[in-house]
Order: structure tokens, then sequence, then C-alpha cells
């Protein structure tokens, strides 16, 4: 028995009730606004430990010998990866090095030219990745 579906009738538009003046109401309004929000009851303070000055990681502070393709640009001497790395900066910002659209871009000259590897351009993040690979 196959049935088919008549589609429903349409239902005619409610009629809107007649349009009023709308009574002002001034006392619902003040209802409607919201009261003053309390202030949240003052925490007690967590016991702060004392302040200590935070102590780098060794590993960082070791001494390490930059390869002489590195050494054209942070000097030959024994210097911490992290000196290395502010010296790398030095060097870019004195040489205007960095790109002036995207800042995480570094342009390489001649000397970073051989540290990166060939590359004439690096982000930041790939730089210390190929300067770790001229230290020892």
């Amino acid at each position: 028995m196959a049935t088919t579906k008549k589609p429903a009738a349409k239902k005619p538009a409610a009629k809107k009730a007649a349009k009023k003046p709308a009574a002002k109401k001034p006392a619902a309004k003040k209802a409607a606004k919201k009261a003053p929000a309390k202030k949240a009851a003052p925490k007690k303070a967590a016991a702060k430990k004392p302040a200590t000055k935070r102590k780098p990681n060794a590993a960082f502070m070791k001494a390490m010998t930059p390869s002489a393709v590195l050494a054209a640009v942070v000097g030959n001497m024994p210097i911490p990866r992290t000196e290395v790395t502010k010296k790398i900066w030095d060097y870019i910002k004195k040489n205007r090095l960095q790109d002036s659209i995207n800042k995480r871009l570094i342009n390489a000259d001649d000397k970073l030219k051989q540290v990166f590897g060939g590359k004439k351009q690096v982000s930041m993040f790939e730089m210390t990745k190929l300067v770790s690979n001229h230290l020892k």
C-alpha cells in the first residue's frame, strides 16, 4: 500500500494584535538594571617562597670552541653557547642582516653564508641549529 502524503496546508498567518501605544513603565526599567557586582572577599595571600636567583643550566654555560668558519664572526676563544648566540645577534644587527619585512629571517652575508651551509636566508630558529654544528 503506497500512500502519498499530501503537503500540509498552510495555516493563515496569525493576526497581530492591534498596535497600542506603549505604556511607559519607569519602574520596570529600574528593575532591569543590574545591581552593582559585589567585590569578592580578599583571598588570603599564599605563603611565598623567598626569591632565589635563577640558576643557569650548566650545559649552556660550558665553554665551547667555535669552528674556523664561526670564529670569523664570534672570535676564536672558547665561549659558552649563550654568548655565541649573543655575539651572532650583535653581528646581525651591526650589519643590518635581519630581513626588513619578516624580522624572523636573517639574510646571510659572506661570513654567515659559510656558517649557514651556503643558505642565503635562514629563520632565527634554524640559525641556532646551524650554529650548533660549528661548536665543539
